[in-house]
Formats: C-alpha cells, structure tokens, sequence
C-alpha cells in the first residue's frame, strides 16, 4: 500500500499503525490511507481458497510486492513465468463499482538531476520556511485530470512570484513521497536578507491568495505557510535559484491527450510527483503514461528538452507494457453474462489509465485472458482513501458467481 498519513496524525502505516473508521456505508482510516488498494483483493483471494462453500476449479493464487511504490513492478516483473499454469487472469486491483476494465496504461519513470552552485548565506539573513499542504493528492494516474493541486508545482509558481517581487536563495526544495501519488505536501527553505523579510512574507501571502482562488473548486483545501527555520549554512546563488525554479515550472505535469476510444478517459499524462535536494543537486522525479506506447516518447523528450535547458540529466527507469483492450475476450464475455444475471443490469466495459499488475504479468506470462474488477475505492494513495462496504459485498458475490461460470466444463 503507499503510506501516506497527515503530518500532524499519531497514525503511521509504514509503522502498523492503522485506525479504521465505519462511516455509514463507508470504511477509512484516521489520518492516513487505508490499504483498501490493495487489501481488498488479497483478502478475496484468501476467502477463496478458505470458503469451502465457493464453488470452483483450480486457483492459482499471485500475490507480488512493491507494486504500491519504488518504480510499481520490481514484483511483477521478477515473475518466473513458469509458475503460472492458468490461461485465464483475475486482476482484483481495480477501484470502480459497475465497471471492468480490459486495458492499462503503459508507464516510464524517470528523473532530471541538476547541480548548481551553493555559497555560504549572507551575513544577517533569515531562513523561511514555505510550504504547500492539506491538498487532496490522489494518485497520479486515475486522478490526475480530476484538478487536485500538485504540491511541487504549486509551491514553485509560488515562489517564482516571489522571486519576482523580492530577492532570496533557495536552501532546499523537498516534496512528494511515491513515484505514483500526486505530492500533497511540499516545503520550500529560503535564505531572505534580513530587510527583505516583510516584503517576502506579503509576496508570499498574495501568491497564496492567487493559489487558493485557483483551486476553489477542484482542491479547496490546499494551503500556502510561511514560517521561520533554522538558520541555514549555505543556500544555492540567486542565479542557481532562478534556474531551477525555472525548471519545476517547466516541467510538464497533468493530463496531455485524451483517448479517442474511450469518452473521457486520459490517455496520455505525466505528473511530477517527488522533488529531493542532496547538497547542490536537485532531482525531479517523474511518472509518465500513455494507452498510444507510439505518444510516450514525446513525453519522454519533453522532460530530456527541459533538463538540458536547465543544464541536467534525465535519466530514464523502467518501461512497463500497458495493456492493449481485447473487445472479443472470453472472460469478459463470461464477467458480463454473470454480472447482469446477478445485478440485472449490464457493467460498463472501460480502461484505465493508470499502469496495472495485468500488463506486466500478461507481458511475462503470455497467451493470457484477462480482465480487472473491484470494489468502489475512493481517494487512494491519499490519507482520504474509503472503500464502500456494499460495493465490496458486490464484488464478492461477482468473483465468487465467475469462478463458479469459468469452472463448469466446456
């Protein structure tokens, strides 16, 4: 799961520390993500080989890890595909009540290194603190049209304007905390002269008057503080600040193209989603998908074209297949016969644009008949993160009635 928690919760994940909530027909947690993505579909997967009163063939049980954070695949992709004997594949990672989805996106991550300059701060100067927090974050596929403020962006918009108003050196730049989370929280150490500290703090305030006006309606919550910090010992030159400033700012981050197949569904994206200062070097790290594999590579020299601007690198991880949707599948067949015999109704077939496990382990496998179901989850990879109890009753009763269907001979 990606352990994200609100600064200020006793709750850790990445610790153990989880406290559910019942809200109505809803479950959270306090202050942190649930795990619902993806708990809810191992633990079908064990009620399944635990309920003797489900009737099925053989299971064939694939449980990977690290597929909620590093790069997603490390499990997957280590996948020894002569453990797999089953021709027909289950993804329960899916987070849509009513819907299956046939297809994913393909995904490359990668990260832009810069070093400049650092000299000792001035005689006299202050150190800031600015932050952006409380957005809603969200995962930085699935959400990333939905307007929620990315953390990174937002706090270098701010403080570009404030370069503009009044001079300051950057000490550090720090945010995001998943290669697939949109970063919630991000802070900024900025080394002031001493006289200039009112006029940074009024610029301050009106570039987060201008932040809140612009995310009213999609992420209301997202806040800019300034705050005072320890004094610091050396800062980048006031040239190395405005580069990479200049840097954040370029990079493209959100939804880029929309798919022609599936009204209102994303089809390419990138979002910057980790920003890390070690000493004169700031990297960027980025997720970047696309369902079109052939429109990746511009995404890809979009990144390659700012870095050198900037003077850095881009370095280039993992490439993950994306799933091609097969309209003529088998067990979408079968998934949909038994769901409008269970629900009277028929179930929306779509894609979606995050990478998901099935690719991976399609592409590893080969000659598999896949298809992806869940519960209703809301809000993952976000201390928000709810999962409807109903739906996952539905869920239940989906997989259980489909193991059954694809188990009878012939």
């Amino acid at each position: 799961m990606v352990c994200e928690r609100l600064p200020d919760s006793p709750n850790d994940p990445a610790e153990g520390r989880i406290v559910l909530v019942r809200d109505g027909d809803w479950l959270t947690a306090d202050g942190t993500t649930l795990g619902a993505d993806n708990g809810i579909g191992i633990a079908a997967m064990m009620a399944l080989a635990e309920d003797e009163s489900v009737s099925h063939g053989p299971l064939e049980l694939l449980m990977t890890v690290v597929e909620e954070t590093g790069s997603e695949v490390e499990g997957a992709s280590a996948l020894d595909p002569s453990l797999v004997t089953g021709k027909t594949l289950l993804n329960l990672d899916s987070e849509e009540d009513g819907k299956l989805t046939v297809g994913s996106a393909s995904s490359t991550n990668t990260s832009i290194t810069v070093e400049r300059p650092r000299e000792p701060c001035a005689r006299g100067a202050v150190t800031l603190s600015v932050a952006v927090s409380g957005g809603l974050g969200g995962h930085s596929g699935t959400d990333i049209h939905r307007g929620h403020a990315n953390a990174i962006k937002a706090l270098a918009r701010v403080l570009g304007e404030v370069l503009a108003a009044t001079p300051f050196r950057l000490v550090s730049l720090d945010g995001g905390k998943s290669w697939n989370a949109i970063p919630r929280d991000t802070e900024a150490f900025c080394s002031v002269p001493a006289e200039g500290e009112t006029a940074f703090r009024a610029a301050v305030e009106r570039a987060a008057s201008s932040i809140r006006d612009g995310y009213a309606r999609t992420d209301p919550r997202v806040a800019v503080t300034v705050t005072s910090g320890a004094d610091a010992a050396d800062a980048w030159t006031e040239e190395a600040t405005r580069n990479l400033l200049d840097l954040v700012m370029a990079v493209p981050s959100g939804p880029l193209a929309m798919s022609p197949d599936f009204p209102g569904l994303v089809e390419t994206s990138t979002s910057l989603d980790e920003v890390i200062t070690d000493g004169p070097r700031l990297t960027l790290d980025h997720l970047s998908r696309s369902s079109n594999d052939s429109l990746l590579p511009d995404v890809i020299e979009a990144l390659a074209a700012a870095a050198r601007l900037a003077g850095g690198e881009l370095s280039v991880g993992q490439a993950d297949p994306g799933w091609r949707p097969n309209l003529d599948s088998n067990v979408l067949s079968a998934t949909q016969r038994v769901y409008e015999r269970l629900f009277g109704e028929a179930p929306a077939v779509t894609a979606v644009h995050a990478w998901l496990e099935t690719a991976v382990i399609g592409d590893r496998a080969g000659g598999l008949d896949m298809i992806s179901f869940g519960p209703q989850i809301e809000a993952p990879h976000s201390p928000d993160e709810r999962v409807s109890i109903p739906t996952v009753e539905r869920f239940w009763r989906l997989l259980t009635n489909l193991v059954d269907e694809l188990s009878a001979p012939g």
